[in-house]
């Protein structure tokens, strides 16, 4: 498959200004495998690097920026939660339409690999929102052209966070508490660092692998 920019490896990143896509940008940013770092964001980060190329964008007019999503690889780290969307239907906006409309995009201009920060429990299957919701993208992503594409299923993060979430705070503790029945199918709900999250997306990126699926569970990242 050609690189749309021949001779400049380039890595799409979109959701740096989250908690995972934030130390992401940082790891590819100072790490010599990728020549360039494209990031589409809402608001300028001020983030200065010879690498880095910011681009402004309005994610409810994705299409419209087609010809800036070109490269090799695009990491996907979108998501919010109901409460701060709003609605069940804004949450799907950013964490199933955002990702799949940018994934139709990038796989039209030959981008190779598609890492997509998911989530502890996705299944299509599942009779609950979030999760179901969850397996719902992870599908949509497999079914697309890419050479490669690679699922985290993350627990729950842990970071500094410029939103407050009670919820997932709550979840933090209880897991905590409960560390040591973290055995078997339990240790997937024990809290991960972000930076461990953004680290294994790039490793995975650079690792030579015939794998076109790779699905990581929480405890495998």
């Amino acid at each position: 498959m050609k690189i749309p920019e021949p001779h400049i490896k380039t890595a799409l990143l979109f959701g740096a200004s989250g908690l995972v896509g934030n130390h992401l940008l940082r790891e590819l940013l100072k790490d010599n495998y990728y020549e360039k770092v494209k990031i589409f964001v809402r608001k300028p980060l001020n983030i200065n690097d010879p690498k880095l190329t910011e681009h402004i964008i309005d994610f409810n007019n994705l299409s419209s920026y087609s010809e800036l999503f070109k490269g090799v690889t695009i990491f996907c780290c979108l998501g919010t939660t109901i409460k701060k969307a709003g609605s069940q239907a804004a949450f799907r906006k950013v964490d199933f339409d955002y990702p799949y409309i940018i994934g139709k995009l990038c796989e039209a201009n030959n981008v190779n690999h598609y890492l997509l920060v998911s989530s502890i429990g996705a299944n299509i299957n599942s009779k609950s929102f979030y999760p179901k919701l969850k397996g719902e993208i992870e599908q949509e992503i497999i079914k697309l052209g890419f050479e490669k594409a690679s699922i985290f299923r993350s627990s729950f993060l842990v970071g500094e966070r410029k939103e407050k979430r009670a919820g997932e705070k709550i979840g933090i503790l209880i897991s905590n508490l409960f560390s040591f029945l973290s055995i078997g199918r339990l240790k997937e709900y024990k809290p991960i660092l972000a930076k461990t999250v953004a680290k294994a997306m790039l490793a995975t990126a650079k690792k030579t692998s015939n794998n076109k699926i790779s699905i990581y569970e929480s405890s495998q990242i």
